[in-house]
Formats: structure tokens, sequence, C-alpha cells
């Protein structure tokens, strides 16, 4: 918690100064307040002078006054200070979470990065309201209301200095058994934000299935976890203010017995009892919000470790250092003698995993060819491509990019160079216009409409009656499957890429839509070699044979190892699981 004020309380010092400071001038109000009362007892009540009695009045109705003006000024100064950090760490939290690599998302997972970014934030903002507004007043409300009823009386006092460890014990032996359940608690809202995450983005799934029940049950047993924990911890704190309480009525019990004999023999007049009572009051009571307070930090401070952890997390995937790279160009024969895409004994496994998702994979593709990859589910087909732009890091071996390792790339350049469509068509809410432009911002309008011909998607846009700046809602919920999957291979196309990955990302086309597309991709790469630039190389991940038969290379994947490479006739000669794939697609008709 401490490290989190230190890293962000420098842009809001004048905050953090000027609320402590109006509370302690309200705080030495309060401590003032019972002497006056006192002397109202003991010159005005008790003397039988009103007028003591009225100006007593003024002063304290003068004091709250004030004392309320300062309380505005440290409520100003508390939210200023408590939302503007939680604003800069949110901030720097979305950015650090869009620096991790895959493997470093995977690692935290999605549901607890929202939580951090949500609960555990706004814990971590409450902390630093209250540490601004309570925690200077109360510790020092307690320590000036103590020296001023010693000042009174010390025999008195020796009642503060035994009761005061006695509470402060139970707080000790509460905290220390609550704050493993406050680590707890948090894990659990990771798990209960998954459920509910799961259930809301699947409910189409979940009513097909009619697994709504089986959903409700899931969901139940984790928020009743959740609330076990919850309810575990409210029995734990629900100690201290009853311990706190009939702490302090008795001593307030034994003061006003032994003040009451110290009046008779005319060691203290009734004020100063008064006094004395109201400052033990302020002192207890002080005490049992410290421990609110306390149980308040503990949570932030839970919540904070959690934050730092994403914070301090190094990106495991990243180009310090590295100079961008001078791209190759065609020669004056049209010759392209350095491959789009070298790979090298290349090896990869994620983290915790039993076995390797890719071993040894050997390949070359030079510019204006096209790579087909097929295979079963889990042969490493998404996790080979994503070895290409370096969503990850390969455990042995070297990717290389038009001749250059991606590791020496800046990643800027790197993933604009090479544009990849992933699995699942995601669309941002918007506009059709302001999701293609994701690649190139300055993109004319001629260059997307050029994309959404090659995509096989200018058709519908045209359709529809805003064209470009049709809305997008969020996911593209607002589009079918096979138009989210068009949208999202237009913006990869938008710029130009020198290599492109297609990840299986034509699966909701029908064939007829998905060989117009291959075609224009040919002819897109015909049109740059006639233009003398360097045409784009492409990689097409695919279950279908029909997608990747026309490809210059077709890699066969198995169990994450290239298990035959060539054209569609040579493995359909040379390598049985790939003439099992085509015969069960085709009849054994080619």
């Amino acid at each position: 918690m401490f490290n989190l004020l230190k890293r962000y309380g420098r842009s809001y010092k004048v905050n953090l100064t000027i609320g402590p400071l109006t509370k302690l001038i309200e705080v030495v109000f309060d401590l003032f307040t019972p002497l006056v009362v006192a002397w109202m007892i003991d010159q005005g009540i008790r003397g039988g002078n009103v007028r003591t009695v009225v100006d007593g009045g003024l002063i304290l109705l003068a004091m709250a006054a004030v004392g309320i003006l300062f309380a505005l000024v440290c409520q100003k100064m508390a939210s200023r200070a408590s939302q503007g950090m939680g604003t800069d760490i949110r901030h720097d939290l979305y950015r650090r979470i869009n620096e991790l690599s895959h493997a470093d998302l995977d690692r935290f997972g999605t549901p607890s990065l929202v939580t951090r970014i949500t609960n555990d934030v706004n814990q971590v903002q409450l902390a630093v309201a209250l540490g601004i507004r309570q925690l200077i007043r109360w510790p020092l409300l307690a320590a000036g209301s103590m020296v001023a009823a010693l000042a009174i009386d010390i025999r008195l006092g020796l009642i503060f200095l035994v009761s005061t460890p006695v509470i402060g014990g139970a707080f000790w032996f509460v905290m220390a058994k609550c704050v493993p359940f406050y680590r707890g608690m948090q894990v659990k809202l990771d798990r209960l934000a998954l459920i509910t995450r799961e259930g809301l983005s699947g409910a189409r799934v979940v009513r097909a299935f009619t697994r709504e029940d089986h959903e409700r049950e899931r969901f139940r047993e984790a928020a009743a976890d959740q609330a076990a924990t919850a309810i575990a911890v409210g029995r734990l704190s629900s100690v201290l203010n009853p311990v706190t309480f009939l702490v302090m009525y008795g001593a307030v019990a034994l003061i006003l017995w032994m003040g009451g004999i110290e009046v008779q023999v005319g060691d203290l007049t009734q004020g100063e009892v008064t006094a004395f009572v109201n400052y033990m009051t302020q002192t207890l009571l002080s005490i049992v919000y410290v421990a609110n307070l306390v149980v308040v930090f503990t949570k932030a401070s839970a919540s904070a470790a959690r934050v730092h952890e994403v914070l301090d997390c190094a990106p495991s995937v990243t180009d310090a250092g590295n100079k961008p790279v001078e791209l190759p160009v065609l020669g004056q024969d049209g010759a392209m003698q350095v491959p789009a895409l070298r790979m090298r004994d290349v090896s990869f496994s994620y983290p915790g995993a039993s076995a390797s998702a890719l071993c040894g994979i050997d390949l070359t593709l030079m510019p204006g060819q096209t790579l087909g990859v097929i295979g079963g589910t889990g042969s490493g087909k998404s996790t080979f491509v994503s070895l290409i732009p370096r969503l990850y890091d390969t455990a042995s071996g070297a990717v290389e990019v038009l001749g250059h390792d991606v590791r020496s790339w800046p990643l800027k350049q790197l993933r604009h160079v090479v544009s990849m469509v992933p699995q699942t068509a995601s669309l941002i809410s918007g506009t059709i216009r302001s999701n293609l432009t994701w690649r190139d911002a300055h993109a004319t309008d001629e260059e997307l409409w050029r994309s959404l011909e090659v995509a096989q998607a200018a058709d519908f846009v045209r359709a529809l009656p805003e064209g470009l700046d049709s809305p997008v809602e969020a996911g593209g919920k607002n589009f079918s499957g096979g138009q989210r999957q068009r949208l999202t291979i237009a913006r990869a196309l938008v710029g130009d890429p020198l290599l492109l990955i297609l990840d299986d990302s034509a699966s909701a086309l029908d064939f007829k839509t998905d060989a117009a597309l291959r075609q224009a991709l040919a002819a897109a790469r015909a049109r740059a070699a006639g233009e003398g630039k360097l045409p784009p190389a492409t990689v097409v991940v695919s279950q279908r044979v029909a997608s990747v038969r026309d490809a210059d290379l077709i890699m066969v994947m198995r169990r994450g190892r290239m298990v035959g490479l060539g054209t569609h006739d040579e493995l359909l000669r040379d390598c049985a699981i790939y003439r099992e794939i085509d015969e069960s697609q085709t009849g054994g008709s080619r």
C-alpha cells in the first residue's frame, strides 16, 4: 500500500498535505470542546452565571462552524487525491496489461485482471480517502484526549493506560485472523467473475443446450463460497465493537465512580469529571473507528499487493534496444531472395504443460507464396502462427520474418508487417470505419473499400444505410458470424501487410465465399508484384482441404510436429495423414 502511495502520491502532494492539516485543525477544536463545556459547568452553571453559559455556547457554535468548514475542505482534498490516484493506477494497469505477452495474460487470467482493475483499485481508493479523512483524525484525537485527561487527573488517567492495551490486544488478535481471509476473498471474487463472464458471454450456447440450471448452480456455489468467507470475516470483525464498547463503558463507569469520590473530597470539580468522561469517550470511540480503519486498510493492503503484482510484472516479450528493421525490396528482375518466413528447429511449450506444443518445426516461405497449415484439433496450428508476430517466444530455435529474427524487431514494426486474423472474430464497439483503421489510422476510404473488396465484405457494407460509418455493437453482435469474419479479414488487410496470417478465420464462410476470398488474395499478390512492390506472403490455417489445396506449401501437423510439407499432390502421395484428411472431406474424389 505504501509503495502505491509513494508511486502515485507525488502528483497529489497538495491534496495529501492540505487534507490532513485541515483535519488536524478540526481535531484541535474537538479537543478544546470538553474544556469549554467544563468551564461552562464550573463557572456558569455552578456559579449561576448565565453570561458565561451563553458565551460558552457561542464559542462552541463558532468552533463547530469552523470545524465543518475545515471538514469540507478535507473531504474535497480526499476526493481529489483518491479519485485521481485511482484513475492513474487504472491507467497504468491497463497499459501494463496491454504490454504483457500472451504467456503473462495466461498466467493471470482475464477474470482476475478485470477484478484487479475494478474491485482492487476501488479498495485502494477507499483506503486513500479514509486515510486522509480519518486516519489523521482518530489517532490524533485519541492521543490528544489521553494527554488532556492525564493533565486533569493522573490517577483517573491510569484507567486509560489499562483499557487501551486491552482494546489494542483485541484488535491485533482479530486482524491477524482476518488478513488470510481477505486475501482468499479476492481469489474467490476472481472465480466468481470468471463464472459470470462465461455465463454471460456464452448465454446463447447455455440456452441452446438448456444448461441454465447447471450454470445457475455453478454461480450459486461460487457465490456461496465467497459469501461463506465474507461471513467468517464478518464474525471475527463483529467481535471488535462489543469488546471495545464493553471496555469503554466499563472504564466510563469506573471514572464516574472514582471521580465522584474525588469531587466529594474536593480534588476535582464536576466540570473536570465531565471533561474527563468526554475525553475517555473520545479516546475509546477513536479506537473503535481505528479498528474499522484497520479492516479497510487490511483489505486495501491485500488489493494493493494484487495491483502491484501486475504493475511489477515484467513483460516476458519485450523489444528493448531493438532498432527498426530495414525492409527488403524487389530486385530489378522482380526476384526476391529473402524469405518472408523461416523457422529453424522451432519448439515451444506452454508454462506448466507436460508436453511440448510444438517440436522441431523447419520451413521456409518466400514472398508472394501461400503456406497452408492443416491438422487435427490440438495439433498446434494456432500456437504455430502465434509465434510469427511474437505473441509468444520460442523455447528453442528461431523464427525469422523477412530475414530477421522476430526477437530483433521492434514489436510495433513487426506487427505492422505481420497482420493476423485470429480464430475468434473480435470487433470493438464503434463503427466499421473505426474497426478497419486499427492498423492504419490514416487509411483513406479508397484503401478501406479495397480491403473490403478483397475480404468479400464490400457488398454487405454498401447495403448498410451508413456504409463505413455504420455502428458496430460490442463484439460485433449486430453482424452474423460470416460478416464478422470478413470484417476482421478486411481490417487485417488495411495497411498492406507483408505477411498475412489467417488462423482458421474463414470457418464461418460458405465454400463459394471462401473460394472468392482466396482468389482475391491471389489477385492482390499479383497486383503488388506487377506494381514493383513486395508481394505479401500468406499463412492460411484451416480445417478444410479445399482452403489450402492451392497453397504453394502445405504443412500437416500432428501433436505439435510437422508430419508433412509439400504441395497438395505431393502430400496426397507421401503423407498418409493428409491423405486421410482429404478422403474424409472429399470421399476420395480428387
